[in-house]
């Protein structure tokens, strides 16, 4: 969906004028990537470019995770105001996703031996945010918080393609039944998981009361024929 803005530039003659920018909310435009379901379902995740950062660790008590999110959101704020302050297109930031997994496979005990966990954290990106502008914010976010690991980050695509997914309500620490339900819908049908654990955060840590955050959980897969 995409609305249009005004936003202050100034001309050649150095006065400001009103510059139109479109206004684009990401979360609408990929509906089906962002809006799951109680029961389990089918998917498609098309090529999308993402902010990502990766590490090894319990997210509770790694030192470097929090910093790394940190590092994450600092470069994708600086994107969004680049974007914003160009009239390219204004937009709100997209939610923390994640894709966990260990050393063994996708399908092993992820909720066990979390201190072996290994992460990449994402944050989906607007078309417009390429190389070049990505370079620019890197910079910007190292001068701006310069202890936290903003070289870590990268920018790149993601094609998952058909997955499976589905809404998990309630805190962290209760998703192994929704995961369960998942294998099973996904098993039932004759889909191989193809991929890695990935869940997308619609709900604040510490805004929102735990028995009524909500997670999508995702896997990718090679549907059945």
């Amino acid at each position: 969906m995409v609305r249009r803005g005004l936003a202050q530039d100034a001309g050649p003659d150095g006065r400001e004028r009103r510059v139109t920018t479109p206004k684009a909310d990401f979360k609408k435009t990929y509906r089906e990537l962002y809006s799951a379901g109680p029961e389990p379902a089918l998917v498609r995740a098309p090529e999308l470019p993402y902010l990502m950062i990766d590490g090894m660790g319990d997210p509770d008590s790694a030192p470097g995770y929090a910093s790394a999110v940190e590092a994450l959101y600092a470069v994708a704020y600086t994107i969004r105001f680049a974007l914003k302050g160009a009239g390219v297109v204004e937009y709100p930031v997209m939610p923390l996703q994640g894709q966990w997994w260990t050393d063994e496979d996708h399908r092993s005990d992820y909720a066990a031996h979390r201190d072996q966990w290994r992460w990449t954290m994402m944050i989906m990106q607007p078309p417009q945010a390429d190389g070049a502008m990505f370079d620019a914010a890197v910079a910007t976010a190292r001068k701006k918080k310069p202890s936290a690991p903003i070289d870590r980050v990268r920018l790149e695509t993601l094609h998952e393609g058909w997955c499976g997914q589905i809404l998990h309500v309630g805190p962290y620490s209760t998703e192994a039944a929704t995961v369960g339900r998942l294998h099973a819908f996904l098993e039932e049908g004759g889909h191989a998981i193809n991929g890695r654990h990935h869940e997308i955060y619609l709900s604040m840590p510490g805004r929102t009361a735990p028995e009524k955050m909500k997670t999508i959980i995702r896997y990718p897969v090679t549907p059945a024929g």
